[in-house]
């Protein structure tokens, strides 16, 4: 019964985040709205509003996922935070349809402007890529939350690999002590870190683009007048190779941070790794779940306008709308969406690395001691375990 309860508390996070989502990005929502108003006084006025909109959205979501993790907690310890976890990654099905609609929708809007359909056309393919902003706005919320309780199990099994590889000593992750606030401070900039160069990669790549667009207009007048056909490979090609190389860094970058610190036990070590996990995913939770929600909102307040409110198109309204929008691009489908591997990916290097760094060492050999094998009761529940031999029974 306890699992039960444990799954529905994973799906009621589930629910509670989409919802949330809907509620606030969605077409025609209350907050996109007051943010297409906002437009109207200018462009910095529009940043403003949409940076304190993706502020205010992380109230809400963070108190479901505080909610899931003392329910399940409650009902069954850290195993019913896995169970709900396990729940939540059940509709991984679902989400990744709902995610795939906003390309479809979106695309389908750039082939009937490309092929100079009517106008009706369009009208339509715009509703739907609104729509599908919203999908991928409820979507991003389900990967954030589910990234925020996975990481909690990813730390306690952190700690439990620390027991079996280090028996001799006794780890205590309490805030008194001063190598867990550094590790809390370390995690803390990593989120930021990792966001600051992914949305200068797409800072870079974009001015390469538009740097080789005015470059064709000016040997090939013709292109505006449709006379010259541009060539459109050679942005292709400056996109995918910036796409490649200037997410080196950013890729490196949660890696390379918890193989340092593991690296030097003496100094850091296990104790500030584990408030390094614990801090990222705090501070990955709420920076992802802001710039999800400001990019969303941004691109919803352009189609709003875009439909004939506040001047419509053309409008002063919609030129920091559009801006806004730009904005808002490298916000919800790059540097936001990517802090939820980034917090699973610094989790598992950190297990990963206990045995390499921290498992004592033999003196021939310099080979690890194999770890003792747990018990069932560490890795199960008992009371789980009483289940499956009473129905083998």
């Amino acid at each position: 019964m306890d699992d039960l309860f444990c799954r529905l508390g994973g799906l009621g996070d589930d629910l509670c985040g989409g919802h949330h989502h809907q509620l606030l990005h969605g077409h025609g929502a209350f907050t996109v709205r007051k943010l297409a108003k906002a437009s109207e006084t200018g462009h910095a006025t529009n940043i403003i509003a949409g940076l304190a909109l993706g502020q205010h959205a992380t109230a809400l979501p963070v108190g479901c996922i505080g909610l899931a993790i003392l329910g399940t907690y409650e009902f069954a310890g850290l195993y019913g935070i896995a169970i709900a976890v396990m729940a939540m990654l059940s509709m991984a099905g679902i989400i990744i349809s709902l995610d795939a609609f906003g390309p479809i929708t979106d695309n389908a809007g750039g082939i009937a402007v490309m092929s100079e359909l009517p106008k009706e056309v369009r009208l339509i393919t715009d509703e739907l890529d609104a729509v599908g902003n919203t999908m991928k706005a409820v979507t991003k919320g389900y990967a954030i939350a589910s990234a925020g309780l996975a990481a909690l199990v990813l730390f306690g099994s952190y700690v439990h690999e620390l027991q079996i590889y280090v028996p001799d000593e006794v780890f205590e992750f309490s805030l008194e002590q001063p190598k867990v606030i550094i590790g809390l401070f370390l995690g803390g900039l990593l989120p930021f870190l990792f966001t600051a160069h992914s949305m200068d990669a797409v800072g870079k790549a974009a001015g390469a683009v538009v740097r080789e667009v005015r470059r064709q207009l000016a040997a090939k007048p013709g292109i505006l007048l449709g006379t010259e056909r541009p060539d459109y490979g050679t942005c292709v090609d400056i996109v995918t190779k910036s796409a490649l190389r200037e997410m080196i860094f950013p890729a490196l970058l949660p890696v390379v941070m918890v193989v340092v610190v593991a690296a030097f036990p003496q100094v850091l070590g296990p104790v500030v790794l584990g408030g390094l996990l614990v801090g990222t995913i705090v501070t990955g939770l709420f920076v992802a779940i802001a710039m999800t929600s400001s990019g969303g909102a941004w691109d919803n307040a352009k189609k709003y306008i875009e439909e004939g409110h506040f001047g419509g198109k053309g409008s002063p309204a919609h030129a920091a709308a559009v801006t806004g929008d730009t904005v808002g691009d490298p916000y919800k489908d790059t540097s936001g969406p990517a802090i939820n591997p980034m917090i699973k990916v610094v989790n598992i290097v950190a297990i990963l690395i206990i045995p390499i760094f921290f498992a004592p060492k033999e003196e021939l050999g310099c080979q690890t001691v194999p770890p003792p094998v747990p018990a069932l009761s560490q890795v199960v529940p008992m009371e789980s375990t009483r289940a499956v031999m009473k129905q083998g029974d």
